[in-house]
């Protein structure tokens, strides 16, 4: 199964906006991105209609932030992308009759469960400024981030 990766290219987008004093445009995002601008006004337009990004047409519109990352989590991203999957593990569903299956199943949905909401709740916890503060923070101290890979 291909990997999700919404998530962490959006965030990367919106702490990039926080840094530009332009709006910025879907085909310069989906340049970055190394995707279709389509796509990427269809992932924006979910961002946007929770308030967390607005939208300007015309010569000088694009993309800009409608709040501070201060007040934008991961939860709320990961929300405005429409809860992607955490997990990619699944369950046999082969055997209906079979009791170790059924109690296999039932253990991986618990376990898989309890961990995304633990996951989720550490997501609430951790805004977009805080992401940025840690950039600053290695760039001040020298240390060199790995670049993105495309």
């Amino acid at each position: 199964m291909r990997a999700d990766n919404r998530l962490s290219r959006m965030l990367h987008v919106l702490i990039h906006m926080q840094q530009t004093s332009d709006p910025m445009t879907s085909e310069a995002i989906a340049e970055v991105l190394q995707t279709n601008p389509v796509v990427v006004r269809r992932t924006m337009a979910g961002l946007r209609d929770h308030g967390y990004v607005s939208s300007l047409k015309g010569h000088g519109g694009g993309w800009t932030l409608a709040q501070p990352l201060s007040r934008i989590t991961l939860l709320d991203v990961y929300n405005a992308l429409e809860q992607p999957a955490i997990f990619a593990v699944g369950w046999g569903e082969d055997h209906d009759n079979c009791l170790v299956e059924r109690a296999v199943n039932q253990q991986l949905a618990q376990s898989l469960s309890d961990a995304q909401a633990r996951l989720l709740k550490d997501f609430g916890k951790v805004t977009l400024q805080s992401i940025l503060d840690s950039v600053k923070e290695s760039s001040s101290a020298g240390i060199r981030l790995p670049s993105a890979r495309r």
